[in-house]
């Protein structure tokens, strides 16, 4: 039937391991490493360190304003927002990094606001009928960028007459 014989350590041959991490190929000629380089560029420990200084920084100024001001100031770039889209379904000329950089400063604006909320004692529950409230009170103006132009197109006409 089955016969099993066991090999004594002495007489077993292991080949040796081949320790090449490159794969075999015809290429029969000199073969250079080159370090790994990733196909992105990681950020440098500086620039993030300045990034984290500014954040820091912006937190404090927003922190520093009143809840009144921190409403006016989502409004108004809010409208910001929606004049950036406009521009955008113009195809007018504008900087399409604008989007994010006064999405997160909202954001900021809010998380503040809800920060001092929670210190009030406000619960989440409350807090959303008072930011419906808020909403439904905004009288609708014009951005603040849209008033200077405005204001530029008006003086042009009064140089102009």
């Amino acid at each position: 039937m089955f016969s099993l014989s066991i090999a004594s350590p002495s007489s077993l041959k292991i080949p040796p391991k081949t320790t090449s991490t490159f794969p075999k190929s015809s290429f029969n000629g000199i073969r250079i490493p080159t370090p790994y380089k990733p196909w992105f560029r990681s950020p440098s420990s500086s620039s993030s360190v300045v990034m984290m200084a500014k954040r820091e920084e912006e937190l404090k100024e927003i922190r520093a304003k009143t809840t009144e001001e921190l409403n006016e100031e989502i409004v108004d770039l809010k409208g910001e927002l929606l004049m950036l889209r406009l521009q955008k379904s113009v195809r007018n000329e504008f900087k399409p990094s604008e989007f994010g950089r006064m999405r997160k400063r909202v954001a900021r604006m809010l998380t503040v606001k809800r920060e001092r909320e929670i210190e009030e004692g406000i619960n989440k529950r409350l807090s959303r009928k008072l930011d419906w409230q808020w909403k439904k009170s905004i009288v609708v103006r014009p951005p603040p960028s849209l008033k200077k132009l405005q204001e530029e197109e008006a003086a042009a006409e009064a140089e102009k007459s």
